[in-house]
């Protein structure tokens, strides 16, 4: 890992004590397994710039490699920071082999999804498939897996005597809380956390613990399972610490607005300042169909409150598997709301970038303003459909151009 600190810090534009001295602390996550030969090294944490990641893979219904392979070309160009596999249906092993083969970008996985597929159903599920995954998908090359150690059975009971709305949305936190309540036995990935630990150490994997009982709709936000799920996380990334493995958390989720801000800092507290990876947050309920903006609000504010890593909505959120149109709308929402974030956090060379399209801006210098957008190819297109003949001027305004009229 110390090979990749002075291509990280330039990238991000920081001194490398200062990533050093984060990987040290917790505070700073670097994706980088050895055997992902592929892949450009990217880290997560306090002072760096807000990543975006993008799921892709397949399901039951729809399971293609070329579709999600055409994704990940998408991801890349789009210019997502890391890929999540999450595939369920098809050819598993193969989708996530071709997966980490095709990606420069840190791969992640879900294991207990291929677990349940390899067990031929919940009800077969053992604590030794689990593991054989793990490690099978690591030595694949995974860079970072989703691991929901936090779901117990003592949280389990809470989440059954407190009824919730949506009850568990995580489809990782469902399965674990069915397979522990039918089995009356706890979580494997809790109950033989050190087994994990070794693994992970072993190929250089950032363990994600994941927000198994995050709330799936605001009137769940903040409840009891939420936040006593949180509390295990803080307690697990720091034996993950001692242990020697980097740790990220995984956190909401459908949270009102007015209460991101304290789920932000509350998670800093209870987390010990890991880096925090969230889904959104999503401040309403009622945007299906455009739940990347939701996604890109809740995120832009939760960013600017000390999110480090945003996990993208796609407008197919909550209705279906999305196609690779949807996957770039998803990214570009989610890098916009990032790049607010970092203006906000004051991260190194985000406001300058603003400060650039501006003088662009000003110049009505059309290439250049193409070139800064975060978007170039829709800001292009755009600009090409609805030029003016003049190219001084865009179709707007025409004569009436208030950079021409205050000169």
């Amino acid at each position: 890992m110390k090979k990749d600190i002075p291509f990280i810090a330039k990238s991000e534009k920081v001194p490398s004590a200062h990533i050093s001295r984060g990987i040290s602390d917790g505070t700073i996550a670097v994706f980088n397994n050895p055997l992902h030969k592929k892949v450009i090294p990217c880290a997560v944490g306090k002072g760096l710039k807000t990543k975006v990641n993008a799921n892709i893979g397949t399901s039951q219904d729809y399971p293609s490699l070329s579709n999600e392979l055409k994704k990940l070309e998408v991801c890349v160009e789009a210019k997502a920071d890391t890929v999540m596999d999450l595939s369920t249906g098809g050819n598993i092993d193969k989708v996530r082999k071709e997966i980490i083969k095709n990606s420069p970008l840190a791969v992640g996985t879900v294991p207990i999804y291929q677990a349940v597929a390899d067990a031929k159903g919940l009800q077969n599920l053992t604590a030794d498939i689990l593991f054989d995954v793990i490690e099978k998908q690591a030595r694949d090359g995974v860079d970072f897996m989703t691991i929901h150690s936090g779901v117990t059975l003592s949280v389990a009971e809470t989440i059954k005597r407190k009824k919730r709305l949506m009850g568990i949305v995580s489809r990782g936190g469902a399965m674990l809380y069915s397979w522990m309540l039918k089995n009356r036995k706890e979580n494997p990935r809790y109950a033989e956390f050190d087994r994990l630990l070794a693994i992970l150490k072993r190929y250089n994997i950032v363990l994600s613990l994941g927000d198994g009982l995050r709330p799936g709709s605001i009137y769940d936000a903040g409840d009891a399972g939420q936040i006593g799920e949180l509390k295990i996380l803080g307690q697990l990334a720091k034996k993950a610490r001692k242990a020697g493995v980097q740790v990220i958390i995984e956190g909401p989720g459908h949270v009102p607005i007015n209460e991101i801000v304290g789920q932000m800092q509350l998670e800093k507290k209870i987390c010990g300042g890991a880096p925090f990876y969230i889904l959104g947050p999503l401040p309403t309920d009622i945007a299906a169909g455009y739940d990347h903006i939701t996604s890109a609000i809740g995120g832009a504010l939760a960013a600017s409150a000390g999110a480090d890593y945003l996990c993208y909505v796609t407008p197919a959120e909550h209705l279906g598997l999305p196609s690779a149109d949807d996957v770039r709308e998803g990214v570009i929402a989610s890098r916009i709301a990032a790049h607010i974030g970092d203006i906000a956090k004051g991260v190194p060379g985000a406001k300058e970038r603003d400060l650039e399209m501006s003088k662009a801006r000003k110049a009505l210098n059309w290439g250049k303003q193409i070139m800064l957008a975060i978007d170039p190819v829709k800001a292009k297109k755009y600009h090409d459909k609805l030029s003016s003949k003049r190219k001084d001027v865009c179709t707007m305004c025409g004569d009436f151009c208030a950079m021409k009229v205050f000169g």
